[in-house]
């Protein structure tokens, strides 16, 4: 008898148990674009040190075209337009490999390659960033300072190169 009220009882609650009416699911709206609403003013309230090229170290580069393609990135990240991360990756890619393959004589340094190095894997986490839809707007304007400062080292290193190799030193 007692084994029979326990299955009731059980049989009971489990139906008991069941919904009646379907849950409502809430579709939360991710909007696409909510990260990339940066604007100009954004970027430039970012404090950090911009080094620009001098005259010198302008004359060793004049030649190199993946440099002149990166200062427009760069001219163009200042401005709030990030449309060249929604391009292939692979044309990002290609910038970065010739940049590396194409540097001056001048400029062959492995502290200048280091900064090179840094500067792409800053560049690659700000495109990673902007791809992802869930970034938010500060930590997309944190990627764009982390470039910016990657960018302005690398000016800085190759001033610094540029400048101790123009040096003459007479010995006594």
């Amino acid at each position: 008898m007692r084994i029979k009220t326990l299955a009731l009882l059980c049989f009971l609650l489990s139906f008991s148990g069941c919904k009646k009416a379907p849950e409502e699911t809430v579709n939360e709206h991710v909007e696409q674009n909510k990260t990339h609403d940066i604007t100009e003013q954004d970027v430039k309230k970012i404090k950090y040190i911009d080094y620009i090229l001098d005259s010198k170290t302008e004359d060793a580069i004049k030649d190199w075209q993946e440099y002149k393609q990166l200062e427009t990135l760069v001219a163009n990240i200042k401005k709030a337009d990030l449309t060249y991360f929604t391009e292939d990756k692979k044309v990002l890619l290609l910038l970065l490999r010739e940049l590396k393959q194409n540097l001056p004589d001048a400029l062959k340094a492995e502290s200048i390659n280091s900064r090179i190095l840094v500067m792409e894997t800053q560049l690659l986490k700000l495109e990673s960033l902007y791809s992802l839809s869930t970034t938010s707007k500060a930590e997309l304007i944190a990627g764009i300072k982390e470039f910016l400062i990657a960018f302005s080292n690398l000016n800085f290193q190759m001033n610094k190169k540029v400048e101790f190799d123009s040096r003459v030193i007479e010995k006594p």
